[in-house]
């Protein structure tokens, strides 16, 4: 499994022991999610009719400024959930009617989505999808390899400069770049 003792999983790279404090995305060792409900209000392809089962996850490694999700990525707004609740969240979703188990900002807590899909994969029959802000490691990403089957990440900026002026991270570009181009080998 993965060491979250020397969190490397996203591109800040902070090396906290997440057991005992937070990284740089504002989360421990515990998973957090602030929503997880029928969302109809992405791409329609995603949302379709009865709407996309989005699973909002609490801390963001990228943190933008501008962010519209602030409460949840900045703020750490959101109810500690266990990876056998992040599985029956996913299965409840299905239940539901959603055409899709959305995973918004994610990145953080990618051992354990991996673990809760693994445990409900046979009673999962529909699609599941990484929804990011594209800053991603390209190691977090081959991790989901046959895992996640549409990636949908928000692809930034192209300058290092406003990168840096938004989101303090002036490695975006370069960062995104590598991740979107593992996702669509992927996929």
């Amino acid at each position: 499994g993965y060491d979250i003792s020397c969190c490397t999983l996203c591109p800040r790279e902070c090396g906290k022991d997440r057991t005992m404090s937070y990284g740089t995305c504002g989360c421990d060792d515990k998973i957090r999610a602030a929503r997880s409900a029928l969302h109809h209000w992405e791409e329609p392809c995603i949302s379709g009719s009865n709407g996309s089962g989005t699973i909002f996850f609490s801390g963001c490694s990228l943190c933008c400024c501008f962010c519209q999700n602030k409460e949840i990525s900045h703020e750490g707004f959101g109810t500690e959930i266990s990876i056998e609740k992040l599985g029956a969240c996913m299965l409840d979703l299905q239940e539901q009617g959603a055409h899709n188990i959305n995973f918004v900002t994610g990145t953080h807590f990618t051992p354990w989505i991996i673990e809760a899909v693994k445990s409900v994969r046979d009673r999962l029959h529909i699609p599941l999808v990484w929804n990011s802000s594209g800053y991603e490691t390209v190691k977090t990403i081959r991790s989901l390899k046959g895992i996640i089957d549409i990636y949908l990440p928000d692809f930034k900026y192209l300058s290092e400069a406003i990168a840096k002026e938004y989101s303090w991270a002036p490695d975006y570009p370069k960062y995104a770049e590598a991740a979107i181009i593992e996702m669509h080998r992927q996929v």
